[in-house]
């Protein structure tokens, strides 16, 4: 699973780099995050259309665009009594998305790319003797070339009833990220892995033309290579938040580090 990242970029270098055409205010100002936690907010990219005004002072779609939004992570069903049950849904597993109802119909009309810096995974380690709870080696995971990542993800939008029409809070946008068996050496790490699309199918995973097949093979190709580090324990406490995070431990746990990929 991916249960922590990092998104600390800032908001128009990922515009930049993402080919993004508009940046909503509130992700723009949502500041740089080294411990990203579930039901945090967080930025995702879409591609939906601009919504215009007509003369009558009603909207019609226009040209599709892409943009970076705010959302909650944890995905909330738009048939959910109530928005609790998306920090149960922070992640959708590739080999079940097709099948799963609060995953297929967003997996056919509402993807998007979470960025990320890198994210965060525990390896459990051998119990010592007479002890019961295993030790734990936190990493942290990056891509290979130090640049930003392009988690495959899900959005949805979750109307609450219990706010008027005119209430700017009655709708909650919350996303998932896609996950996948682990691979490119990080298999000693985790069993699971997000699913990092390489920069080639970024496009094609935000095209609204783009059915739910199709998109579903853009998930399984090879996996975006990725180093690793082992950092200290801090990071398993949410209340931490700052770039020594990302500082390698001095003294691992680990006595057998996993080393992935060649930029650490």
């Amino acid at each position: 699973m991916c249960g922590r990242y990092a998104s600390f970029t800032d908001s128009q270098d990922l515009a930049d780099d993402l080919a993004i055409a508009e940046i909503a205010e509130d992700a723009r100002v949502l500041g740089p995050r080294w411990n990203v936690a579930p039901t945090d907010d967080v930025r995702i990219v879409v591609e939906r259309p601009r919504r215009e005004r007509t003369a009558d002072g009603g909207t019609v779609p226009g040209e599709i665009t892409r943009s970076m939004q705010l959302a909650r992570w944890g995905l909330v069903p738009s048939w959910a009594k109530d928005p609790g049950i998306g920090a149960r849904m922070i992640n959708a597993r590739t080999e079940t998305v097709l099948d799963k109802s609060a995953f297929a119909k967003p997996l056919a009309v509402r993807r998007c790319l979470v960025p990320a810096d890198g994210y965060y995974e525990w390896r459990r380690l051998e119990s010592p003797a007479g002890t019961r709870t295993p030790p734990k080696q936190a990493y942290w995971i990056h891509p290979d070339d130090g640049g930003v990542a392009a988690f495959a993800g899900l959005y949805e939008f979750w109307r609450d009833r219990s706010r008027g029409d005119d209430d700017p809070d009655r709708w909650l946008v919350s996303t998932t990220i896609l996950t996948t068996a682990a691979g490119g050496g990080l298999e000693p790490i985790h069993d699971r892995m997000p699913v990092a699309l390489p920069r080639e199918a970024w496009d094609r995973w935000l095209d609204p033309a783009v059915g739910a097949q199709e998109a579903h093979t853009l998930l399984t190709g090879g996996p975006v290579p990725m180093a690793t580090r082992p950092v200290r324990a801090a990071v398993g406490n949410v209340r931490n938040d700052d770039p020594s995070l990302l500082e390698p431990d001095p003294d691992p746990r680990d006595p057998d580090v996993v080393h992935a990929g060649t930029a650490d």
